[in-house]
């Protein structure tokens, strides 16, 4: 039998929903529509050297940047991404670390990635959520593009408040000091991808960057499922 037949027989007993329109799934859909898919806004390669130049070229930690979306306040991808972080639904989340590989994973492989670190959550936050959003996430591009992922390298020592309403100032402050590294030798000398669900000032991936750079990490890179312009 195929696996169409088992799904179906899956659905029929406890229907999926897409998480950004609230729709039931087709048999052939995995975790999102191709409705909600395709009225995803796409990066260009231009706003992407845009959001580079603005969030991380001053501070010279991040060699380059990528990103398949735009996030847009209110629209399918939001309500996706807060499906990953408040509703459990993690393997969504590997399915847009997919998502990224599909759409970027070429750009990605010329910077000869060593090892995926996602951004952590602070122990409190983790243990309300249950999981690190972001894990998930860097967990998809991984099998796809077969690049190690660890998540036991970086450490947020400091609970931070809720960036969303913050200035960029005002962000930056908040994460100064949050992070530190636990594990140094897979470090010294690699290249890494840090990954965030959505980078918006590029403050935290910059914190994160900066203890990794003082250990002696080569190049290091950001990516995310999409940019907030």
């Amino acid at each position: 039998m195929s696996n169409n037949f088992f799904i179906s027989l899956f659905d029929f007993f406890l229907p999926r929903f897409c998480p950004g329109c609230k729709q039931k799934l087709s048999v052939e859909e995995k975790y999102i529509c191709d409705v909600c898919i395709s009225s995803i806004s796409l990066a260009a390669n231009s706003l992407i050297k845009i959001e580079f130049e603005r969030k991380f070229s001053e501070k010279k930690l991040i060699s380059g940047f990528t990103t398949p979306f735009i996030f847009e306040k209110d629209k399918e991808l939001q309500h996706i991404i807060h499906s990953i972080k408040y509703s459990n639904k993690f393997a969504i989340g590997k399915r847009l670390g997919e998502m990224i590989a599909e759409i970027r994973g070429n750009e990605i492989k010329t910077w000869n990635i060593n090892l995926i670190v996602p951004v952590p959550l602070h122990h409190l936050k983790k243990v309300n959520r249950g999981y690190n959003q972001a894990f998930y996430i860097a967990k998809g591009l991984s099998k796809c593009l077969n690049i190690p992922v660890s998540q036991s390298i970086l450490e947020r020592v400091k609970f931070t408040q809720t960036q969303t309403a913050l200035t960029l100032t005002e962000r930056q402050e908040n994460v100064g000091d949050a992070f530190k590294v636990k594990k140094i030798k897979p470090v010294e000398g690699k290249n890494i991808l840090i990954i965030d669900d959505v980078i918006t000032t590029g403050a935290t991936v910059s914190a994160c960057a900066k203890v990794l750079k003082e250990v002696g990490a080569n190049k290091l890179y950001a990516c995310s499922t999409a940019v907030a312009e």
